[in-house]
């Protein structure tokens, strides 16, 4: 998806380019980054398509991948080019409405997911120790709140980005568990399409947990906040010299990272359509259930493997739902933003992320099934992406923003098409709601 520009041929910058940015840094590419991606809420809503349709939707997660790339390739372009994230050049260049919206949008989609992350975290935990729920919420959230402000995110990172490579067993579950390959392969080449309200909200559920809105504003924000943490970082827009090493390292590192979260999803779908799916178990209701589908693989710690699974990717997950939320807010409100920046010098940033933090605890001890609760999580982030893909196509296509690196050729069509996808399936999942 590179496309050339011919300010790319200049001679190089006397300014280096900045370095890799901080979370394809923390994660790397590939697995680590695709894992990350695969949250609880992820996890959920592929494990309930898996044993609700079968093998019916595992065509959503082929098709996903693409459109995957090009959303957040686009989010990243924009931080890399304008040094703001997607809040930033919106408070610059459109109307306060506007901005104001995308962010209450935005705002109301991560706090729900976090709070029903946060859930699911407890309730995995209580797969293996008997210990009170709302305690486990708690302390849960407690523990995001203080590594995100008290510890540098590399840190700890380093060593929950080994729990997140437990959804490994999935892949091997899929390689010892009984698929029907023929029916796996005649769902993915010629899909079973359906216009029943339940399977459109699954649809829009995956669609909504691969393509999420946090992923956009984390991405750009973190693009843009590498920019001014680095005394040589500058950006795009300024020197455009640097952007043909710039763009192709976020086009390999996205396509890798994606390809692998897509991988894992599809490879939970699969798992959960051969195990709960074909022993007649068409709503996963606990975490008890989801973790059955790692049974053939992991016997007896399947409750283990899953917990840890789920543990792991909740605490990389948290943070960065958290902090979208507070770089958007902050960057709306043109605050002093940042995790770079000690708490003293962004209080209302961090303020923000503990403030998100303890409403998603209070989200997550109300009386609402867990894993209902990711599944429509994800239904919410699906809904939610819609108008903010718009105004970020939007932005990333005007040269007066994004200079010559305004979206054109390939890269336009794909972010486009991914935009259109997701307001067919969420427009028709309400028509035949209603």
């Amino acid at each position: 998806m590179s496309e050339p520009a011919s300010p790319l041929d200049t001679p190089p910058s006397p300014v280096a380019a900045p370095t890799k940015p901080r979370l394809l840094r923390f994660l790397g590419p590939g697995l680590i980054t695709g894992a990350s991606d695969d949250d609880p809420s992820g996890i959920a809503t592929y494990a309930q398509a898996g044993a609700q349709f079968g093998y019916a939707l595992s065509w959503t997660l082929v098709l996903t991948w693409p459109l995957m790339v090009a959303t957040q390739m686009v989010s990243a372009r924009i931080g890399r080019t304008t040094g703001h994230g997607i809040a930033g050049v919106l408070r610059l260049h459109y109307p306060a409405w506007l901005l104001q919206t995308l962010v209450f949008l935005l705002l109301v989609a991560n706090i729900l997911n976090l709070g029903a992350d946060l859930g699911a975290m407890a309730d995995a935990t209580g797969l293996l120790i008997d210990a009170p729920r709302p305690l486990l919420v708690i302390l849960y959230g407690a523990i995001c709140i203080y590594l995100q402000i008290f510890l540098q995110y590399t840190r700890y990172v380093s060593v929950l980005k080994w729990l997140s490579l437990t959804l490994l067993s999935y892949l091997a579950c899929v390689a010892v568990v009984r698929v029907d390959w023929e029916a796996l392969a005649r769902s993915i080449v010629v899909p079973a399409l359906s216009l029943d309200a339940a399977y459109l909200t699954t649809v829009v559920a995956v669609l909504g947990t691969t393509i999420s809105p946090y992923l956009f504003f984390w991405q750009s924000a973190e693009e843009a906040e590498d920019i001014r943490a680095d005394p040589r970082g500058i950006n795009l827009f300024d020197a455009p010299e640097q952007g043909a090493d710039e763009l192709s390292r976020i086009e390999g590192d996205t396509m890798v990272g994606m390809g692998f979260s897509n991988l894992v999803a599809l490879a939970i779908l699969v798992t959960t359509a051969a195990t709960l799916h074909a022993s007649g178990i068409f709503d996963v209701q606990t975490s008890a259930q989801a973790a059955l589908a790692l049974r053939p693989i992991a016997g007896e710690f399947a409750s283990l493997v899953f917990a840890l699974g789920v543990v792991g990717t909740g605490l990389l997950a948290v943070p960065v739902l958290a902090g979208s939320a507070a770089y958007a807010i902050g960057e709306a409100r043109d605050w002093p933003i940042g995790l770079s920046r000690r708490p003293q010098e962004a209080k209302a940033f961090y303020a923000t992320i503990t403030l998100a933090t303890i409403i998603g605890v209070i989200i997550s001890l109300t009386p609402v099934n867990p894993i209902k609760a990711l599944y429509w999580s994800a239904v919410l982030n699906g809904v939610t992406a819609v108008p903010l893909m718009v105004a970020m196509m939007l932005m990333a296509s005007r040269a007066d923003i994004m200079g010559p690196f305004a979206l054109r050729g390939t890269l336009r069509w794909v972010g486009w098409l991914a935009t259109g996808v997701m307001l067919i399936a969420v427009a028709a999942m309400f028509a035949f709601m209603l």
